[in-house]
């Protein structure tokens, strides 16, 4: 009787411990993703190479916990609510946008603190395959946020 008290503890505990999802876990084994062409003016378009990219099935619906740099699309001064959580600075905003599956919209419905767009930070949530489509880019994800802190 003890050792299944304790199984069901362990189990529990880390139902809701969030998976460390790496941006390279977002790319299906095979996918050979493209590296963007060299900016060669300021006036170039900013069209994403890749804007249909697989994702990979088996996270949809998983609590994850992934690293990466903020776009902010609605929110106010202080609370944002929706951005676009991207693996490099600068994604979406100075270079064209990575491929769709190196793109997680994240959504909090309350809103959520970012202190600093430079900094790198871990956002956790539930994560979907359901993909976006705004004015900057096609998303392969999406995730509703219950957490953000510093990377």
């Amino acid at each position: 009787m003890l050792t299944v008290t304790l199984c069901c503890v362990a189990l529990t505990a880390s139902a809701k411990t969030p998976k460390e999802v790496f941006w390279e876990d977002l790319v299906p084994p095979g996918f050979n993703e493209l590296a963007p062409p060299p900016v060669s003016s300021h006036e170039s378009t900013m069209a994403q190479l890749q804007p249909n990219a697989p994702v990979v099935d088996e996270l949809n619906g998983e609590f994850v916990k992934i690293p990466g740099f903020v776009v902010p699309l609605e929110g106010t001064e202080e609370l944002t609510t929706e951005f676009l959580l991207v693996p490099f600075f600068g994604a979406c905003i100075h270079v064209p946008p990575p491929a769709s599956n190196q793109i997680v919209y994240v959504t909090f419905k309350e809103g959520v603190a970012i202190d600093d767009l430079y900094d790198a930070i871990w956002v956790t949530g539930t994560l979907s395959t359901k993909g976006w489509v705004g004015d900057i880019a096609s998303v392969g994800y999406s995730m509703t946020g219950t957490a953000v802190e510093k990377y």
